[in-house]
């Protein structure tokens, strides 16, 4: 039986996966580094689709899995649906990451990410 905290952590990990899992396709990834790049403003359905050349019912499909995950938030703007990055999940997701390889066992040292970063 497990702790409620181990049962949390247990969660918190299977929900960090979920995320990775659904920015695990080229497509996707490809999608939140635009979401990304158009921050805060973010993009409307036919912008992301012009940009990266995604057919719609390809792009409804990726697009939705990254919402039900979390890592994008939308905005219905008249008959336009705006996409945005949900900032706030990536930063959870590159802390829990941030946490493992940085600061509990140094795997990485941090000023090597931020130099990456910039």
């Amino acid at each position: 039986m497990q702790t409620s905290a181990a049962a949390k952590s247990s969660e918190r990990v299977a929900k960090f996966a979920d995320m990775f899992s659904a920015m695990g396709t080229e497509p996707r990834l490809r999608i939140m580094q635009l979401l990304l790049s158009a921050h805060p403003e973010g993009l409307v359905v036919g912008d992301i689709q012009g940009e990266l050349e995604i057919p719609n019912s390809t792009l409804s499909h990726h697009l939705e899995k990254l919402k039900t995950e979390g890592l994008v938030e939308i905005q219905r703007q008249g008959t336009f649906l705006r996409y945005t990055a949900n900032t706030h999940a990536l930063q959870e997701l590159l802390q829990f990451l941030y946490a493992e390889c940085c600061t509990r066992n140094k795997a990485v040292k941090p000023e090597q990410i931020v130099r990456i970063c910039k």
